[in-house]
């Protein structure tokens, strides 16, 4: 029987504010190089310089490149799920302002280093795409929890497996907006690709099953 490979040990997490901000920093620096190079080109040593600390320091938080690659992985997920959490917040209280607030939340945080985004995943293989898995599920949770109050105005005859599909969708046209080459770029062109998710998401809630109607009328 073939083994699983060993997961790389967790980094070493700071126990004080200034190391916090340390790990913040290198993170961020790695962040940049990655974007920019991609994830070959970035180097421990790199790293070092473009935050401003020592290799050393860097190396008393982190074994090994894939340790920085798996922190860097867990802190953009861990950005995505807070951003939407807040904007969902902030939503209008309202089916449609929930569903505006999830598209547009979910666009911008896929535009944020979209181009590395889809390398860390092939990058890390399996266990980034488990750890993947528990973001898209809190995302899921953090939509149906906002528009709880309002699945009454959802006409479909499952308004919960509805939502479900509406939030799948949305989810995966943003995914896919984020990959592909001809992908919606800058502001406005994002805005308006959210608005059309949003409306096709709210289009679809509100209308009577069709098979359902169809089959009072046989």
């Amino acid at each position: 029987m073939t083994e699983e490979p060993e997961s790389p040990a967790p980094y070493r997490e700071p126990r004080q504010a200034r190391s916090a901000a340390t790990l913040a920093r290198v993170l961020r620096a790695a962040e940049e190089i990655a974007s920019t190079s991609g994830l070959e080109e970035m180097t421990m040593t790199g790293v070092a310089a473009q935050a401003g600390v020592s290799v050393g320091t860097i190396y008393r938080r982190f074994e090994d490149k894939e340790q920085l690659i798996t922190a860097l992985t867990e802190r953009m997920l861990e950005r995505r799920e807070e951003y939407l959490a807040e904007q969902l917040r902030a939503a209008e209280p309202s089916l449609s302002g929930v569903l505006d607030a999830y598209a547009h939340a979910l666009l911008q945080s896929f535009a944020d280093s979209s181009s590395l985004f889809p390398e860390l995943l092939r990058a890390r293989g399996t266990k980034s795409l488990d750890r993947g898995a528990r973001t898209i599920t809190e995302i899921h949770r953090l939509l149906l929890e906002a528009a709880a109050p309002y699945t009454g105005q959802i006409r479909r005859s499952s308004p919960q497996a509805a939502l479900d599909t509406a939030a799948r969708a949305v989810l995966g046209a943003c995914f896919h907006n984020s990959v592909r080459p001809d992908a919606a770029t800058g502001e406005a062109a994002r805005r308006q690709y959210a608005d059309e998710l949003s409306d096709m998401a709210i289009a679809y809630l509100l209308t009577p099953d069709r098979r359902r109607n169809r089959a009072a009328h046989t």
